[in-house]
């Protein structure tokens, strides 16, 4: 069960938790650290004994309005709150967050595409324990009994929340992996989801294409990877259309996602603000960071992936979108230094998305540039150009060095043309489609062919230069 049928639109909006690397807790000095033995990373505060007074962690405000000013919010004055709750993982029975004055609103993220999305709010809060349930399926209700470990309570937390302006489950992926870049970018958070050190719940509703009025919405938690995210949007948004496809109704509901079985189930009934009976902190006072200091704080913001994109972009005559990759593995540097050297920049960005993928090693800018100038010049093919940058991301060198030392050299077009005629006198069938099919079976074929010629050649033909000739060949 997935995807959304034709005449509905899925309205999805998320609200991110990320922690935030402190050294310490948010309000005590406990050490902020992922793993260890339970309830080793601790103190009164932590355990909420009686007696324990919170105290701000300034780092954590810093990062906040950091993350703050990456998203274009307006930094504001602030103010904690009481949120209450009786849940085991909390042994004060409240957490510390912001309300209704939070410290970062009205911003905005935007994608790789350029499509922007709203930024409600980004607010402080601490994190809460972790219980685990022992037996059956790790449920509580299956659990023989429970355990409690406080290790992650109390560290610092910036909850994101977005604005419902997502129309899918690949909007969804997109985001998040958007705001997961900023966040390591700026040196907020780690984002790794598989640690839990960055969570996404989400909101999701349906309604009539074409319809403004927005659906019944349910937040579904328990997600920790992208897959999962998309996954768990496709499930409830299908969900939701057949319950009003049949005559029912929607309920509002917190829901669980159930990766073993692909699905949602039942929480609990949807909580509103009411029910937490927010009031504010009496032991902490507002927090107003200076207009000094918010400047001092932007001014220290790298650049940001975003611009990044559009920096290579520029350089590189392509799009954002067809920057993104080499900028999210953290090539963009190295990609501008080489067009800077005068490597061609199509050829650049083609080996940073298929062949670096692993990172650029001992690749400077200055052999990436001479190994793209022997591509375009004919002096290798593009599979002995992929051998000397494996080995130039190994272990650096001189790619004409590397070259002579494999005995690659260009074959000329004469051989090539030769070698082709003699692949399609044994392959005539194939050669028969060829000339016939459709561009998608042409493109299949001359696959094969390419494939052929490098297999006689040893690959020491260009596949560029074959399929010039397979086409001068099929015109003749």
């Amino acid at each position: 069960m997935s995807g959304v049928p034709d005449g509905w639109e899925v309205v999805v909006g998320l609200e991110v938790h990320a922690e935030l690397a402190t050294a310490t807790k948010m309000f005590s000095g406990a050490p902020n650290r992922f793993g260890g033995n339970p309830n080793t990373h601790i103190d009164p505060v932590s355990l909420g004994l009686p007696g324990s007074l919170p105290v701000l962690n300034e780092r954590a405000v810093e990062l906040a309005i950091r993350v703050g000013l990456a998203l274009n919010c307006r930094v504001q004055r602030s103010v904690f709150a009481r949120k209450n709750y009786f849940y085991p993982d909390m042994p004060k029975d409240f957490q510390i967050s912001q309300y209704d004055q939070p410290i970062n609103v009205d911003g905005w993220l935007e994608l790789p595409d350029g499509r922007r999305v709203g930024i409600e709010r980004a607010h402080l809060e601490e994190d809460t324990g972790k219980t685990v349930h022992v037996g059956g399926g790790g449920r509580i209700h299956e659990a023989a009994y429970s355990l409690v470990d406080y290790n992650r309570a109390g560290v610092p937390l910036i909850e994101i929340v977005g604005a419902p302006d997502l129309r899918s489950a690949d909007d969804a992926r997109a985001y998040v992996g958007e705001l997961r870049a900023i966040l390591v970018a700026i040196g907020a958070s780690d984002g790794k989801m598989e640690e839990g050190s960055m969570r996404v719940d989400c909101n999701v509703s349906v309604r009539p294409e074409g319809s403004q009025q927005l659906g019944t919405r349910c937040e579904v938690k328990n997600i920790n990877s992208l897959r999962s995210l998309g996954r768990a949007i496709d499930y409830e948004a299908r969900r939701q259309i057949d319950l009003i496809d049949a005559g029912e109704v929607v309920a509002q509901q917190t829901r669980h996602w159930d990766e073993d079985h692909g699905r949602t189930h039942t929480l609990r009934s949807k909580e509103e603000a009411f029910d937490y009976r927010y009031f504010p902190e009496p032991d902490l006072v507002p927090v107003d960071p200076p207009e000094a200091w918010v400047t001092e704080i932007a001014n220290a913001l790298p650049l940001l992936p975003g611009a990044r994109r559009k920096r290579l972009a520029e350089a590189a005559g392509t799009t954002p979108a067809g920057a993104a990759l080499t900028v999210e593995r953290g090539l963009d540097d190295l990609a501008l230094a080489a067009i800077a050297e005068g490597a061609e920049a199509a050829r650049v960005l083609i080996h940073a998305e298929n062949n670096l993928a692993g990172g650029a090693g001992f690749l400077t800018a200055d052999s990436f540039a001479a190994l793209t100038a022997m591509e375009a010049g004919g002096q290798l093919t593009a599979t002995q150009a992929k051998t000397v940058l494996a080995e130039l991301v190994a272990a650096g060198g001189e790619p004409t060095d590397i070259a002579n030392r494999h005995g690659f050299e260009a074959m000329e077009t004469s051989e090539v043309e030769t070698i082709v005629d003699q692949v399609i006198a044994a392959n005539p069938d194939e050669w028969t489609e060829f000339l016939g099919g459709d561009e998608k079976e042409r493109k299949k074929k001359s696959g094969f062919f390419v494939g052929q010629v490098m297999k006689a050649t040893g690959g020491q033909a260009d596949g560029r230069v074959v399929n010039e000739v397979l086409e001068a060949r099929a015109a003749d």
